[in-house]
């Protein structure tokens, strides 16, 4: 896997930044996922840098990293984090802040 670039675009630039553990399903899913929901909802507006623990484990400390996959929106501020393979769209955009948190239904 590799970090992908969106084109330069209107409005606000993400800055994501997705810890995954090698190639395993898990990880193949949520990347594959996170392409989708940003290609869809950010289109030109997102950076997407991959970091493989298993590659750069010392990493993990930085952005509290407990669980894997785990995306972490370093920008635009405040930051925050979405754990799993993010297959469930509507957890990711509200996670990312893209869509307020649904009546009822906690982060």
């Amino acid at each position: 896997m590799s970090a992908q670039t969106g084109e330069e675009g209107a409005g606000e630039r993400f800055i994501l930044r997705l810890y995954v553990a090698g190639e395993s399903p898990k990880s193949l899913a949520a990347f594959a996922n996170l392409r989708r929901i940003c290609e869809t909802h950010l289109a030109g507006r997102y950076e997407i840098e991959v970091i493989d623990l298993l590659e750069r484990p010392q990493l993990a400390r930085g952005d509290e990293i407990i669980a894997i996959p785990t995306l972490v929106r370093k920008l635009p501020e405040p930051i925050t984090q979405v754990i799993g393979d993010l297959s469930d769209t509507e957890r990711v955009l509200v996670g990312l802040q893209l869509i307020p948190t649904p009546a009822g239904r906690a982060r």
